[in-house]
């Protein structure tokens, strides 16, 4: 019985955990622990932390498969991705060796040929960020993020991503 309970209690916390907006981050892009998705109430900008739920695309289903992504409640059941907008509608991305936004480097964006497994990482080709679009990163080098799946639609974003209990490794 009390375990019944206890899990009733754990459930229910979940729920409303997910209903009033936090989420727990597990992964390494960003500091692990507990997150508030806060409403962006205008545009998204260059250097917005956000909650972004990818699209279902092939590029998307062969992340999943691999482990990249994990089950959440973005459609596809995928989890939402806290990353920073490093470039919006118009810029020109280029990718090399490391990310480029109209000629400037972003630090810390150098691309992997290789997933942890082992398998090869084939990299966003580069070009203009489409109308209603954002180009996506994350400092972390095993971050699966745009330089791979390229800018996503702007609509995917849930809101800014804000920092309640975390910790940094």
């Amino acid at each position: 019985m009390l375990l019944l309970v206890a899990a009733f209690v754990v459930a229910g916390s979940a729920a409303a955990a997910i209903t009033g907006g936090y989420r727990i981050n597990l992964t390494p892009s960003e500091p692990l622990g507990l997150w508030r998705i806060v409403a962006l109430d205008r545009p998204p900008a260059a250097g917005d932390l956000v909650f972004i739920c990818p699209p279902q695309t092939p590029t998307t289903e062969l992340a999943r498969e691999r482990g990249y992504l994990r089950f959440g409640t973005c459609p596809g059941g995928v989890a939402p991705l806290i990353k920073t907008v490093v470039a919006v509608s118009g810029q020109h991305v280029e990718i090399g060796t490391s990310v480029s936004i109209d000629g400037r480097r972003i630090a810390l964006s150098d691309l992997a040929q290789r997933d942890g497994n082992g398998r090869p990482m084939t990299p966003w080709p580069g070009g203009v960020v489409p109308q209603e679009s954002v180009f996506l990163h994350s400092p972390f080098r095993g971050s699966y993020d745009s330089r791979y799946f390229g800018p996503l639609p702007a609509s995917g974003i849930l809101g800014l991503a804000q920092q309640v209990l975390t910790y940094a490794p």
